[in-house]
């Protein structure tokens, strides 16, 4: 079995899964994220404890995908948002690969949750793709020629700041984001800048599917956000291939309709059509493709270390 887990500000979501990575079993549990690092990584654990103690397969490696800029090298957080205590400088890797005694692998969250989709989801066997998660904020990650690619200094994709959105101030520091206008907490911003209130994203969809005017321009406004940035994407690396994750995509029947539109309007340079789909793993993507990379990562291991053969 490999195993990928799923660590969110909110909950974290741990996967037993196959060498095929169909999900064999699986649990969710609270994050403790004001409790600092050491404790999330013991939820993490316990959960997973729970999970071996039903199964009678060995464990081979472990994927997990983590909420913040990470290295993936090191295998530590670097960035947290204070939604987290002690988790920037968190030695991730090493403290599980210790309780665990197999090999373990840390990803961002978003980049895990694109390895999903490419392995078993929506976008399984395309060789390039965008993937962006629309949640608290907005994620992007690249797959290129069948791989995932990090960029030099592993912010290749980050839709979410790229800047030519209007200017609005960003949670980052920066102003006229995609994420100003397509996040979760972005759309209740602006839905309480129109109306004055104070609204969560998923209320705003349940107000545009009664017809609510200003709830309908804000989830408007956030599409062709998005479709800009697909775009953007198309015309700089000929990428017309995109998915579409994370809690606001749940509404997607009010952010698809203004993508395509945006979309039929100002067609790539390239003349191929750009394919939109939502997420097909939905809240399971970033664990399945946290096991995804534990599976590549420990077959290419075994790989290097098989003997070879007679000459």
């Amino acid at each position: 079995m490999f195993a990928g887990v799923d660590i969110g500000g909110t909950t974290t979501q741990v996967v037993l899964c196959s060498a095929e990575l169909a999900v064999v079993d699986g649990v969710e549990v609270p994050t403790p994220a004001a409790a600092g690092g050491a404790a999330m990584v013991r939820t993490a654990l316990d959960a997973m404890g729970l999970l071996l103690a039903r199964s009678p397969a060995r464990l081979l490696a472990v994927g997990v995908g983590a909420a913040g800029v990470v290295d993936a090298r090191a295998g530590r957080v670097l960035v947290a948002s204070d939604s987290f205590h002690a988790w920037a400088g968190f030695e991730v890797t090493a403290t599980m690969e210790a309780a665990l005694g197999v090999p373990v692998f840390l990803d961002n969250d978003v980049n895990a949750f694109l390895r999903g989709e490419a392995a078993t989801g929506a976008v399984a066997g395309e060789p390039h793709v965008l993937g962006m998660t629309l949640g608290t904020g907005v994620g992007g990650a690249l797959w290129l020629d069948g791989a995932l690619y990090e960029g030099p200094h592993g912010a290749a994709g980050e839709t979410g700041h790229i800047p030519g959105f209007g200017d609005l101030p960003c949670t980052c520091g920066g102003r006229g984001h995609l994420e100003t206008l397509a996040s979760g907490r972005s759309i209740g911003a602006r839905y309480g800048e129109r109306t004055g209130h104070t609204r969560t994203a998923h209320a705003v969809a349940e107000a545009a599917d009664r017809g609510d005017p200003d709830a309908l321009a804000v989830y408007g406004a956030a599409g062709a956000a998005v479709a800009r940035a697909i775009l953007i994407t198309a015309g700089l690396l000929d990428v017309t291939t995109f998915v579409i994750g994370g809690g606001v995509s749940h509404a997607w029947a009010l952010l698809e309709p203004p993508i395509l539109t945006a979309l039929a309007a100002e067609p790539p340079v390239s003349g191929h059509p750009v394919r939109v789909v939502r997420s097909r793993l939905g809240n399971a993507a970033v664990a399945i493709g946290a096991a995804s990379r534990a599976r590549t990562e420990s077959w290419a291991s075994r790989a290097v270390r098989a003997p070879l053969g007679p000459a």
